[in-house]
């Protein structure tokens, strides 16, 4: 399973780690640093939200946990599990079009709004691990 018990972890890969979609209470994690970041986690069963420093980066709803979050130039990939089909927002760069794939499927191209912002649905319910990758196209 990929519930991260300390709700958000650096891994040895120079990624992150956060979310417990099993926790019943909100429970956060503030000031988290990373490679020169501070990060922010907000995590229970209903939602779970990733910010880095004071910008948003990640929501899902209802709450996820997510192995493995990079951030690339181009985008971010990562591997997310769920106890149901869950709503991902990522926050990317503004009005920008994405290659998006879920599970090894790709989803299509797929562009940001103004605030750049990007929303697609994965299905996680038995699924276990999903990959998420989502690339500049």
């Amino acid at each position: 399973m990929a519930i991260v018990a300390e709700l958000l972890r650096a891994e040895e890969n120079g990624t992150i780690s956060f979310g417990n979609h099993e926790l019943a209470q909100k429970t956060k994690v503030e000031d988290f640093e990373h490679a020169g970041d501070l990060y922010k986690v907000k995590t229970y069963q209903a939602m779970t939200k990733l910010e880095k420093n004071s910008m948003f980066l990640y929501e899902s709803v209802p709450g996820t946990s997510v192995i493995g979050f990079k951030e690339t130039e181009k985008g971010v990939s990562f591997v997310v599990e769920g106890a149901e089909d869950a709503q991902l927002t990522v926050g990317l760069k503004d009005d920008t079009e994405y290659e998006v794939s879920a599970g090894g499927n790709n989803i299509g191209k797929m562009r940001t709004n103004l605030g750049g912002k990007l929303s697609l649905s994965v299905e996680l319910a038995g699924a276990g691990e999903v990959p998420v990758e989502i690339t500049q196209a």
